[in-house]
C-alpha cells in the first residue's frame, strides 16, 4: 500500500512540475494561480495543497532539488583533480539538465527566476573558486576573470541549448563545454593578468 501511495504522491508532484514548467513559459511565477496551475496539471487544489503552500512554495522546492543534485555532482568530482574528475561532473550536470529538461528551461527562460541561477553561481564559486584560487595564489586575478569567463559562457551555452529543446546529447554538451574550459584555464590563464 505504501508504494502505491509513493508512486502516487510522485505522479502528482511530475503533473505539477510539468504544470509549473509550462506556465512559466508564459509568464513568471508571480503571476501564475493555483487554479490555473492545478487546471493544467489535473488535480484538486486540496492536492496541490498538501504537497505546497503555494506557488513560490511550489517554486522553492522545485528549485532546491536541482540545487541539491548540483551540489552533491559537486562533491562527487572534487576541483582538486578537474584533468581527471572535470569532465564526469560536467557530465553529470548536463544529465541532471537534461533529465529536468522542461522546469530548468522554464527556470533560465525569459520568465524564469535569475535568483536561482545565482544561487549556482554563488556555489561553484564556494566550492571551485575558492580551491582555484589557494592552489593558484599568484594568479588570483586571472583565475577570477577565468572564471567569470567561463561561468558566464557555461550559462549561455546551458541557457541556449535548454531554448533549443536539448537537441544534442547531454555527453556531447559536456564535452563540448570541458574542452572550452579546458582550453581556458590551460592557456588563457598560463600567464597572470597584464603579462604578455
Amino acid at each position: 500500500m505504501d508504494q502505491t501511495r509513493d508512486r502516487r504522491i510522485r505522479r502528482t508532484r511530475r503533473q505539477i512540475r510539468r504544470a509549473l514548467a509550462q506556465l512559466m513559459q508564459q509568464k513568471s511565477a508571480s503571476e501564475i494561480t493555483v487554479k490555473e496551475l492545478v487546471d493544467l496539471a489535473d488535480i484538486n487544489r486540496s492536492t496541490f495543497y498538501l504537497h505546497y503552500n503555494d506557488i513560490f512554495d511550489l517554486l522553492a522546492a522545485v528549485e532546491q532539488e536541482l540545487f541539491d543534485e548540483i551540489y552533491a555532482a559537486v562533491h562527487i568530482h572534487p576541483v582538486s583533480s578537474f584533468e581527471q574528475e572535470g569532465l564526469a561532473f560536467i557530465e553529470e550536470v548536463f544529465s541532471i539538465l537534461y533529465d529536468n529538461r522542461e522546469i530548468c528551461a522554464a527556470l533560465v527562460g525569459p520568465h524564469g527566476d535569475m535568483a536561482f541561477l545565482h544561487r549556482i553561481e554563488e556555489m561553484m564559486e564556494e566550492n571551485v573558486l575558492q580551491k582555484l584560487r589557494e592552489d593558484f595564489p599568484e594568479r588570483r586575478s586571472s583565475i577570477d576573470y577565468g572564471f567569470a569567463f567561463c561561468t558566464t559562457g557555461a550559462v549561455g551555452l546551458i541557457k541556449h541549448w535548454l531554448a533549443g529543446g536539448c537537441a544534442e546529447p547531454p555527453r556531447e554538451m559536456a564535452r563540448l563545454t570541458y574542452r572550452m574550459i579546458h582550453n581556458m584555464m590551460t592557456h588563457g590563464l598560463a600567464r597572470p593578468v597584464g603579462e604578455g
